[in-house]
């Protein structure tokens, strides 16, 4: 097995065992069992527990930021683009959590040691937005003065609002299609749009 598939098995490995177990539960004795590769082999690749809970966490950021990159290359129209860029930021971040079952304490809890990983995926996504952005205002449909400053603004406001949206604090009163209306209304606005997808929505 190469260096990197034998990587990938035990961060694969010790994302179940954390999903199962919760992090501070597993142990690294726990990780190089269940992979059967053994602890010297794990020790060649982490040198803590700290290490390999990062890189899980930063494999399934690089899974995001692959979901992002699919969106961002679809042929339709910026307006659209970028509020499936929103929803599939949000809805995948969602999904990792819920999946890795007992890592949800651990997200919430540890933050700021899942912000250590996210530098580079940040950096990619709002260099994604600013393409998005920038596509929109060379077609008309986004009326925008500071490109740069407005991919930031959208990736920290889609960021700042995963964890309300995990935990369903996001109109949860409303049915889905409400909220959806009510969310795509302020974003297009706020950029403005005048495409097809917000002309839909005034109506």
């Amino acid at each position: 097995m190469t260096v990197s598939k034998t990587k990938a098995k035990l961060v694969d490995v010790a994302r179940q065992l954390f999903a199962k177990m919760g992090v501070e539960n597993t142990t690294m004795n726990d990780i190089a069992l269940a992979s059967k590769k053994g602890r010297r082999t794990l020790y060649t690749y982490f040198k803590s527990k700290e290490d390999i809970y990062l890189a899980v966490v930063e494999s399934e950021l690089d899974i995001l930021s692959d979901m992002m990159k699919r969106v961002a290359e679809k042929t339709i129209q910026p307006d659209e683009k970028l509020m499936e860029m929103i929803y599939t930021h949000l809805d995948a971040v969602k999904e990792v959590v819920f999946r890795n079952g007992t890592l949800r304490a651990n997200f919430f809890r540890d933050i700021w040691r899942v912000e250590k990983v996210r530098k580079r995926f940040d950096a990619n996504e709002i260099q994604l937005f600013r393409e998005v952005l920038r596509e929109g205002m060379e077609k008309g449909v986004f009326r925008i003065d500071d490109l740069d400053m407005t991919a930031e603004i959208v990736h920290y406001c889609v960021k700042g609002i995963e964890t309300p949206y995990i935990r369903g604090h996001v109109g949860a009163y409303l049915d889905d299609e409400t909220r959806d209306n009510y969310v795509t209304r302020l974003v297009l606005g706020a950029l403005g749009a005048t495409g097809k997808k917000q002309n839909n929505i005034n109506q």
